[in-house]
């Protein structure tokens, strides 16, 4: 999140996408808190494809905060694989976003 508010501050990046990383952080960070509630409570839970997708579209930095604060999916190896995977291709995108701005 500091890499991205540096470079929202460099205008490498616009301000509105810094506040969609925030707003998918928390939606991220909620749909990991209620999948480890329903876990807890054996209740219906939230499918992997839907928290991936979440961190896919943005979401990453509160899934890993959630991760790490609720430990939830945080020892599941087939899980943790998807998602350095997703965090890899979104930090991808945003890093050739801002090269792209950058350059021309």
């Amino acid at each position: 999140m500091l890499l991205l508010v540096a470079l929202a501050g460099l205008d490498l990046i616009p301000v509105p996408l810094l506040c969609a990383y925030l707003l998918t952080s928390l939606a991220a960070f909620l749909l990991y808190a209620f999948d480890k509630s329903a876990a807890v409570r054996g209740a219906r839970r939230i499918s992997e494809r839907t928290l991936h997708l979440a961190g896919l579209c943005g979401g990453w930095p509160g899934a890993l905060l959630a991760q790490r604060a609720l430990h939830h999916k945080s020892q599941k190896r087939s899980f943790q694989l998807v998602f350095r995977f997703t965090v890899l291709v979104n930090s991808a995108a945003v890093a050739l976003y801002a090269f792209g701005r950058w350059d021309g």
